[in-house]
C-alpha cells in the first residue's frame, strides 16, 4: 500500500468515528445551552480548532433521531428573520448523556492499553521507555469551559511542544540502537 492510500484509509476511519461522535457532541452542546444545527456544527468547528467540520447533511438527521427517541425537545422560533429549529436537551437525553462519557472514558483507557501493548509487542519498545500518547476523550473540548484560552492555549502549546521533544529523542534512541542491533545481524 502506498504512503498517499494510507493516507486515504486514516482520513476515511477518521470521518467514519467522527460520524458517530456528532449524537453525543451535539448532546454535550445541547447540555450547556438550546442551540439550532448551525450552532452545534460551528461550536463543534471551533471546539476541535476546524479539524473537525462537520456538514449539515451529518448533523441534522442526528438531530431529528435524537429527537424522535426523547434525548432532544426541538422548537421553531424566527431569529435574524430566519425561521430555526432550536433544540434542547431532555432529562432523558442528559442520562444517556452521562452514560456515553463514561463509557467513552472506558474506550479512551482501553485503547491506551492496547498503544501500550502494540510498543511493547509489535516495535520492542517498553511503555515507560516511550512517552505513550495520551488518546483524548474525542469530547473533553465540548466540555470544558471558556477561560483564559489564550493563556492555557500558550501554556497547553509549551507542554506539547516539550513532550514532543522528549518524544523525538526517545525514538532517535530508539532508532540508534535498532540501527546497531541490524548491523550486527549483517
Amino acid at each position: 500500500m502506498h504512503v498517499e492510500d494510507e493516507e486515504k484509509t486514516t482520513a476515511d476511519w477518521v470521518k467514519e468515528a467522527q460520524k458517530g461522535y456528532i449524537r453525543v457532541a451535539g448532546l454535550i452542546i445541547l447540555n450547556k445551552r438550546p442551540a439550532h444545527g448551525y450552532e452545534i456544527m460551528k461550536e463543534i468547528k471551533d471546539k476541535t480548532k476546524g479539524f473537525w467540520k462537520p456538514t449539515a447533511g451529518g448533523v441534522y438527521p442526528i438531530l431529528r433521531d435524537l429527537e424522535r427517541t426523547g434525548y432532544i425537545e426541538g422548537e421553531w422560533s424566527t431569529q435574524k428573520n430566519r425561521k430555526r429549529k432550536v433544540y434542547k436537551i431532555t432529562e432523558t437525553g442528559e442520562a444517556i448523556l452521562k452514560r456515553a462519557i463514561i463509557k467513552q472514558s472506558e474506550l479512551a483507557n482501553s485503547m491506551n492499553t492496547m498503544f501500550q501493548e502494540f510498543a511493547r509487542d509489535v516495535l520492542n519498545m517498553e511503555p515507560k521507555k516511550l512517552p505513550m500518547p495520551v488518546l483524548p476523550a474525542p469530547f473533553s473540548a465540548f466540555l470544558e469551559e471558556k477561560s483564559q484560552e489564550s493563556e492555557d492555549e500558550t501554556k497547553n502549546l509549551e507542554r506539547k511542544r516539550t513532550y514532543l521533544k522528549r518524544t523525538i529523542q526517545t525514538l532517535q534512541k530508539e532508532l540508534q540502537t535498532t540501527k546497531k542491533k541490524l548491523a550486527k545481524r549483517k
